[in-house]
């Protein structure tokens, strides 16, 4: 679809990182952009911080793992505007999980179902209806990641499960759009190719009370600084793509309707000639053995 002024965005997981840096481009594009997001003061700095740049914005708390919530961004998003023209799934969350998959806490999972996948579904439910009923060009963006939607990292299985999910839930999605002659498109976006500074490494500070860990930390939660200072005193380098190339393959993948938002990377080209060849061979998932821990 072509990306004109006076179109509607709408944003989950807006209120920083990837999420944000979706909605400046499309306000760039002269969209007109809904943000929603589930930390109330970081949402209405970032709505401030768009109006101030001349952007016409629509903020609201949601939180995506509630169905009653994401409808009512609908019934918000058509009251305000009287459209939705692209729709990107992005909130998501870590679990916080810890150890081997059975030594997990039962919430772990629950929690990042409920927003990752649970909030994906609550989405498409909520818009894609009223965007076809509308008749006009539109496109449904679900965030996935490299881990899971490409091969799991063992050591955040929970997260990566989630993220496998969306990749088969957008694929599904994109089959029924098809055979429903729908002008919607619908894709996949895989950010990187390298490490994001996003607020993800912190979803602990968001966790719902219903879906506290019932036991403390072995290990306290680790930032995204201290990760990387570890990665750099073990002789690792580490490598981070700006936020704002995900928002520029986002807005560039949805002008030429392009399915897979992934981008150029050897390395992930790598996991999945490796992991397709081990399915077509029926052998063991060998692309897994430098993440397995003794």
């Amino acid at each position: 679809m072509r990306l004109e002024a006076g179109q509607v965005a709408v944003v989950t997981g807006a209120a920083s990182g990837i999420g944000l840096a979706m909605a400046r481009r499309f306000a760039a594009d002269g969209l007109k952009v809904v943000l929603a997001d589930v930390e109330e003061s970081a949402l209405e700095k970032a709505a401030e911080s768009l109006r101030s740049d001349g952007a016409t914005v629509h903020a609201r708390v949601v939180d995506v793992s509630e169905r009653e919530q994401v409808m009512a961004l609908a019934d918000d998003t058509y009251e305000t505007f009287g459209a939705c023209h692209v729709l990107c799934n992005n909130a998501g969350v870590g679990s916080g999980a810890e150890g081997r998959m059975w030594q997990h806490e039962p919430n772990d999972w629950k929690w990042a179902f409920a927003v990752n996948v649970w909030g994906v579904f609550h989405g498409v439910q909520a818009f894609v209806p009223r965007m076809i009923a509308g008749g006009d060009e539109g496109h449904i963006v679900n965030t996935s990641s490299g881990d899971g939607g490409i091969a799991p990292l063992p050591t955040a299985s929970v997260y990566a499960v989630t993220k496998a999910a969306v990749v088969t839930m957008t694929e599904s999605l994109y089959a029924h759009l098809k055979a429903e002659h729908a002008r919607v498109g619908a894709s996949v976006l895989f950010p990187g190719p390298h490490m994001l500074r996003t607020g993800l490494w912190e979803s602990h500070r968001n966790r719902p009370e219903r879906y506290a860990k019932q036991h403390p930390r072995k290990a306290p939660y680790r930032s995204l600084d201290q990760w990387e200072a570890a990665m750099k005193e073990s002789g690792n380098e580490v490598r981070f793509t700006p936020v704002e190339e995900v928002a520029d393959l986002v807005a560039e993948g949805v002008a030429a309707g392009r399915f897979w938002l992934l981008p150029e990377s050897e390395h992930s080209d790598r996991q999945i000639k490796a992991r397709s060849q081990s399915m077509l061979d029926r052998t063991d998932p060998a692309y897994l053995e430098s993440f397995i821990l003794d």
